[in-house]
C-alpha cells in the first residue's frame, strides 16, 4: 500500500511482497490444517500435546502434510512473479483463496458448530484431500476469473457479477460455511466461462 502511495516499485519489493503473501496465505492456513490434523490423530492440538508429554517423539507425522500448502504457495507466487500472462485472469488458484478455505474451518467449528459439518471438515480424509487438491490447483495452468474490473458494464463483467451475487447469497444464507463452498465454486465458474 505504501509503495502505491509513494509510487515506488522494484524487484526487491515484488519479492518481499511475495514472501509476505507466502507467510500470510501459506504458513497461516498450513498451521490451521496442521493443528486440525493433529487433533484428529492424537486427540490434542500439537503444542498442548508437546507441553503435556514433554516430547515430540510420539507425535504423529501425518499432520506435517499440511506444510505442502506453504511450499505450493511459494511456487505459485514465484510463478506469478515471472508469468506475464496474468493480467486479466489468474493462472492457478490464488493463495488468498486457499487461505480463506482453511481459515474458515475453525470459524465454522466455533460459530456454527453442527455435528455433521464439524465431522466433515475435521475428518483426516477431507483435510488431506483439500490440502493436496488445493496445492495442485495453485500451481495448475487453469485460467481463473480475475476480479479486476476495467469497467462496470454487464456484458464484459457478467460472470464476475454473477459469481459475486451467488457468493453474497451463500454468505447471507450459510455464513462461514459458505466460504469453502465459494472457494470450490471459483474454479468451476472459471472453467464454465472458458468453455463458453
Amino acid at each position: 500500500m505504501l509503495a502505491r502511495i509513494f509510487k515506488v516499485s522494484g524487484e526487491l519489493g515484488k519479492q518481499l511482497d511475495s514472501l509476505a503473501d507466502m507467510v500470510s496465505f501459506g504458513v497461516a492456513p498450513a498451521m490451521i490444517a496442521f493443528q486440525l490434523l493433529n487433533l484428529e490423530e492424537v486427540g490434542q492440538y500439537y503444542f498442548q500435546y508437546v507441553f503435556e508429554n514433554g516430547s515430540i517423539t510420539n507425535c504423529s507425522y501425518l499432520p506435517y502434510i499440511a506444510f505442502l500448502i506453504p511450499v505450493f504457495s511459494a511456487l505459485r507466487l514465484a510463478k506469478f512473479n515471472i508469468d506475464d500472462r496474468q493480467h486479466d485472469s489468474f493462472i492457478g488458484v490464488p493463495t488468498p483463496a486457499v487461505a480463506l478455505f482453511f481459515i474458515s474451518f475453525p470459524l465454522i467449528i466455533e460459530f456454527q458448530n453442527n455435528h455433521f459439518l464439524t465431522g466433515i471438515i475435521s475428518s483426516k480424509v477431507f483435510i488431506i484431500a483439500s490440502i493436496i487438491v488445493l496445492s495442485l490447483l495453485m500451481v495448475s495452468d487453469i485460467y481463473l476469473l480475475s476480479f479486476k474490473f476495467k469497467n462496470l458494464q454487464w456484458k464484459e463483467n457478467k460472470n464476475r457479477f454473477i459469481f459475486i451475487l451467488i457468493s453474497l447469497i451463500l454468505l447471507l444464507q450459510f455464513h462461514f460455511v459458505a466460504i469453502p463452498i465459494i472457494i470450490l465454486l471459483y474454479p468451476l465458474v472459471s472453467l464454465i466461462k472458458k468453455t463458453k
